[in-house]
């Protein structure tokens, strides 16, 4: 199976028909703030346990296992992506491809897939170190041509 026939077996199939029903069931709850809230805590926690397990948290050390992450043969195949600028205190990249938002935006269920795919980007790096401050003015799964991140170090 191609990446993207696991993508849609393992999300069209299954995780996206189980959330978008549990959203009918939920009637008159913010079901998507709800699961953006849950994101982000296990996104921060997540980011705590990464600095915990690094020698170091400071923005190289984030920045570094960032590169390492997306390097990874699994990434490499999930996102197309290029450094637009990488320093000392600002890293920005540009994500032209994704597997995720393809897969959930194709399912119209871009509002679920930003809240449990994209919303933990925040967390995570918050978690890792205060000081890292990300911003994010587009995303794929918004429908935007691209997610553009840029990683701050405010240390």
């Amino acid at each position: 199976m191609s990446y993207e026939e696991v993508f849609k077996f393992a999300f069209r199939s299954g995780s996206i028909p189980l959330l978008k029903n549990l959203a009918q069931q939920l009637k008159g709850i913010d079901f998507i703030e709800m699961l953006k809230a849950v994101t982000n805590e296990m996104a921060v926690e997540a980011g705590r346990e990464m600095a915990r397990r690094s020698p170091k948290n400071d923005f190289v050390a984030y920045i570094s296992q960032n590169k390492k992450f997306y390097s990874s043969p699994f990434w490499s195949h999930v996102l197309t992506y290029t450094i637009v600028e990488d320093t000392d205190k600002l890293f920005e990249e540009k994500i032209t491809e994704c597997l995720f938002a393809k897969t959930f935006r194709e399912a119209n269920a871009s509002d679920i897939g930003y809240a449990v795919n994209c919303y933990s980007d925040f967390g995570f790096a918050e978690g890792f170190n205060p000081k890292i401050r990300l911003t994010r003015t587009k995303t794929l799964m918004q429908g935007d041509d691209c997610c553009h991140f840029r990683w701050v170090w405010e240390g």
